[in-house]
């Protein structure tokens, strides 16, 4: 099952690329392609990390269960 990081990871070199590679076509200079691209890319790796962060998926996944007694 694809998870959202999953799609997440996928994305980054997706739009790096793809954005830097359509823009260069439209007929954009590449040393302004691939600055836009690179935003695109940091914008998804920030949503990522603190707008949907990990610890928001696994505190839902671990209310359920009791926390672990290390003794």
């Amino acid at each position: 099952m694809t998870g959202y990081y999953d799609i997440v990871l996928g994305l980054i070199p997706v739009a790096l690329l793809g954005i830097t590679a359509a823009l260069t076509v439209v007929g954009v200079a590449l040393t302004a392609a691939v600055p836009i691209g690179a935003i695109v890319a940091m914008s998804i790796i920030g949503h990522a990390m603190f707008i949907n962060t990990p610890a928001d998926a696994s505190d839902e996944a671990n209310s359920a269960r009791p926390p672990l007694n290390a003794d």
